[in-house]
């Protein structure tokens, strides 16, 4: 039987020395094994190539049948694990919490707790007709955050 132990570990001997990251591992019914990878400088086909033939010319088929799909996460796709945050500092995305409601600003921290984002509110200050446009920060712990997206402007 195929596990994902197993891939994973041939994913990480791989991953090892480089600046990929592994978002997502799923072995559905039928050994179809999904493979989600990225990199701090974007995941390129010579690398999913690689990765594929790397976790294929370990696994035997004539023991055990399986499908393989290596990809990279895609920009739509919401945000699995902390190194996808690190990547995207500096990049607007679209949150959603558990109980804080939803929010769209930049993402200008991430670390091992959480995320800083910087986002746009239009108050009404003193001494002003107009609600004029305020620069708010809004600290999130992972646990807080039941959806983190890019945010796609074309």
């Amino acid at each position: 039987m195929i596990t994902v132990e197993h891939v994973k570990s041939l994913i990480d001997s791989k991953l090892n020395g480089s600046d990929f990251f592994l978002v997502d591992l799923v072995i559905l019914p039928g050994n179809k094994i999904r493979v989600s990878i990225d990199g701090m400088n974007g995941f390129p086909i010579e690398a999913c190539v690689s990765f594929s033939r790397a976790i294929e010319h370990n696994l035997d088929r004539e023991v055990e049948d399986f499908e393989l799909e290596v990809s990279s996460p895609g920009l739509t796709k919401p945000f699995k694990v902390k190194e996808q945050y690190l990547k995207n500092i500096g990049r607007n995305i679209k949150v959603k919490t558990l109980e804080k409601g939803n929010f769209a600003g930049e993402l200008r921290e991430a670390n091992d707790d959480g995320i800083l984002l910087v986002y746009s509110e239009k108050e009404k200050v003193e001494g002003q007709k107009k609600k004029v446009e305020v620069e708010k920060k809004i600290a999130f712990n992972y646990s807080d955050l039941k959806e983190v997206k890019l945010s796609i402007e074309f």
